[in-house]
């Protein structure tokens, strides 16, 4: 498989790129360097190497929950900028 001008081209168009065409030459060469190499792996021997999801083994790093003493409600409200009807009171964020 290779990718030809008029698919970087058209990649291009979907993405509102506007190309010179020394950049269409160059990333239709870069694109099919990448798929040698994608090729090149497709020849490896990988019979006797184990299917996993990550490259190294994961343990589970995460603990039961512990519920433990904290600060009371009233004493955080009194560390914050902002409070109203016993909730904190923060800045709108959301644009919409």
């Amino acid at each position: 498989m290779s990718i030809s001008r008029e698919d970087v081209e058209y990649v291009a168009a979907l993405a509102r790129l506007e190309l010179t065409e020394q950049e269409t030459q160059e990333y239709t060469e870069q694109l099919n360097s990448i798929l040698g190499y994608a090729a090149m792996l497709e020849k490896l021997d990988t019979s006797d190497v184990v299917p996993t999801a990550h490259a190294v083994p994961l343990h589970n790093v995460l603990r039961e929950d512990q519920v433990k003493p904290s600060i009371n409600h009233d004493k955080a409200l009194r560390n914050a900028p902002d409070g109203e009807e016993g909730f904190f009171r923060v800045p709108k964020i959301s644009l919409t």
